[in-house]
């Protein structure tokens, strides 16, 4: 099962989780991508480390742990320039990232592991806000992968090169962060999305954002949106997942334990909305 929440950790992570690490430290990130990638290795998988650098610079980056350098030597750990993978001049495709990720898991796969798992430095592809914006789509592209295939990664941010705003953006649409994060997580599942942590007046910008971003998939018509492990909800994020569902031609379906949430629906008088549990 997929995690969703906020952790101080790296370890202990499934086959297909997905991570953002904001991080101000670079030997804090490429610690806890050594550890990601060690638990990746003990899970069979495949095991990727992109950042920027030439290869002799991104092997150093992990030589502290001898696990990483004797699967560097038999091939199932590699090192990738960050140069070489993406054109960091140029904005990401979203469609064809998710494709090359889908392909290197496939290759994995007919060799013999269990899956890939990637730990990446994606600071340099978002520095301006056309790549943000199609990086926080790709995001969610790839996280929407996940959910039915064995690929895993670690997408870090080094805050402190980033426009204010955008490390929220990004983290807003990863199902795991650390505490450096968004207020809340829009995360892909197999039939919708799911939101966790809480929406309220200081992501009251953020949520409409994300949504616009991630383009949820419908389910028979429905805009189906896991609010299971959501804690708060004000009226203009409840407005902005209806507003969302309109423009789909959607009935929006929210599933929820809490009780208040059906009494706040019927309080805006909100039409073609489901609550169930």
């Amino acid at each position: 099962m997929r995690r969703s929440g906020v952790t101080d950790v790296v370890v202990g992570m499934s086959s297909s989780d997905h991570l953002c690490w904001p991080f101000d430290d670079f030997g804090e990130f490429r610690a806890r991508a050594t550890e990601f990638l060690v638990d990746g290795l003990e899970h069979g998988q495949r095991v990727c480390y992109v950042a920027r650098g030439d290869e002799p610079e991104l092997t150093g980056h992990l030589a502290s742990s001898p696990v990483l350098a004797a699967a560097l030597r038999d091939g199932s750990a590699e090192v990738v320039p960050l140069e070489s993978r993406y054109r960091t001049t140029s904005t990401v495709s979203p469609e064809d990232q998710v494709a090359a990720y889908a392909e290197a898991t496939r290759v994995a796969i007919g060799d013999g592991f269990t899956g890939l798992r990637v730990a990446a430095d994606a600071t340099a592809l978002v520095g301006s806000p056309a790549s943000l914006d199609a990086f926080c789509r790709y995001e969610h592209l790839i996280d929407r992968y996940m959910t039915g295939s064995p690929f895993s990664a670690m997408c870090a941010y080094h805050r402190v090169e980033l426009e204010d705003g955008a490390v929220e953006q990004l983290a807003s649409m990863h199902p795991v962060t650390n505490p450096r994060g968004a207020p809340f997580r829009l995360h892909a599942t197999a039939d919708g999305i799911a939101i966790n942590g809480e929406i309220d007046r200081a992501s009251r910008d953020l949520l409409p954002l994300a949504l616009l971003r991630a383009q949820p998939s419908l389910d028979r018509g429905e805009l189906r949106v896991d609010l299971t492990r959501l804690r708060f909800i004000d009226h203009h994020g409840l407005l902005a997942l209806h507003g969302c569902a309109r423009a789909h031609d959607a009935t929006l379906v929210l599933r929820s334990e809490k009780s208040a949430l059906a009494r706040l629906v019927s309080i805006l008088e909100l039409e073609d909305v489901e609550c169930v549990r």
